[in-house]
């Protein structure tokens, strides 16, 4: 099972929102409602670019009550795929697009006595909902927010106008860092963190976590992570008896969806473990990109996440 059915919604509201930054509002076609989500949750954009289709995820960042419409934000990455470059260049209002029903797998932990929500940039999208949600139940957050400058700092504003000295807002071009160690060595128990960003943001405050002794269970992160490209090659498809050609910014799962093979996924992000495939044969080396498998099963090479993992070498089976 792939990801679901889709709903086809257009574009009703495109603005820039800082340098690089675009915010979209996505509204029904049918003039109906859309299924209610709660604060973390994300969609699976898809996006016709030319005879290439672009499936990619974006964080809800809209109220969890408005179900007229969604809102995502997308950082434009002209080292990306294409996704960023093609919702940029060309999602203007009235343009179509297809849309996953929205899936959770950031959710906040309710009973949690306080949330630290670490950011850093583009990663602030999914807090904007889940700081809503914490704010109407009565919970007690705080929120610090890094950014490369005022320019780059998507919606700061707005959070520090709203939730007052529960937003800390910290500016790279100013030297300012969030103080990771001071924060997490100072919560009261019971206290959950989460943490959206840059990767080297996510390992530095997973990192810090694991020295300072916070249980892993109360540690939340969220991955989107562009599948990165790399040399073009083949894998051949078992059980669908047909071979498929990945291209250099093509996924192994977008080829196996071109190909008509129906593969699951959920997050596209390898951090869901959805699309994660049995390697039959292999005559060359799995260049692994997931953050599901363990270091262990990477070394095995008996499991590939087809979303963001590539194959260097002569021949390539999967069990598909």
């Amino acid at each position: 099972m792939s990801g679901g059915v889709e709903i086809r919604v257009r574009v009703a509201e495109a603005e820039p929102v800082a340098d690089g930054i675009k915010r979209l509002r996505l509204v029904p076609v049918d003039g109906g409602h859309l299924p209610v989500f709660s604060g973390g949750s994300h969609i699976v954009v898809s996006m016709q670019d030319g005879e290439r289709r672009i499936r990619n995820s974006y964080s809800l960042m809209g109220s969890p009550r408005d179900t007229a419409g969604y809102e995502i934000t997308v950082l434009k990455t002209p080292e990306s795929r294409g996704g960023s470059i093609y919702i940029h260049e060309h999602a203007k209002v009235g343009l179509e697009l297809t849309i996953s029903y929205p899936l959770n797998l950031f959710p906040a932990a309710h009973r949690a006595r306080k949330h630290l929500l670490l950011a850093g940039g583009i990663g602030i999208t999914p807090f904007i909902p889940i700081m809503a949600e914490l704010d109407e139940a009565g919970a007690t957050f705080e929120l610090h927010y890094a950014m490369r400058s005022a320019k780059l700092g998507a919606y700061a504003d707005r959070l520090a106008e709203r939730y007052g000295r529960r937003v800390r807002l910290y500016r790279s071009d100013q030297g300012q860092r969030i103080p990771v160690g001071d924060l997490l060595s100072n919560q009261k128990l019971g206290t959950h963190l989460y943490v959206c960003g840059p990767e080297r943001m996510i390992e530095g405050v997973v990192l810090a976590a694991r020295a300072a002794g916070w249980p892993g269970e109360n540690v939340h992160l969220e991955r989107f992570v562009a599948p990165p490209g790399g040399d073009p090659f083949k894998a051949r498809l078992a059980r669908s008896n047909i071979e498929v050609e990945v291209g250099p910014h093509t996924t192994l799962l977008e080829a196996v969806e071109a190909a008509g093979v129906d593969a699951a996924y959920l997050c596209r992000g390898g951090v869901c473990g959805q699309c994660e495939t049995d390697v039959i044969a292999c005559d060359g080396t799995l260049v692994h990109n997931d953050h599901f498998l363990t270091e262990a099963e990477h070394k095995a090479g008996k499991k590939l996440m087809i979303c963001v993992s590539r194959f260097k070498g002569r021949e390539l089976v999967l069990d598909l």
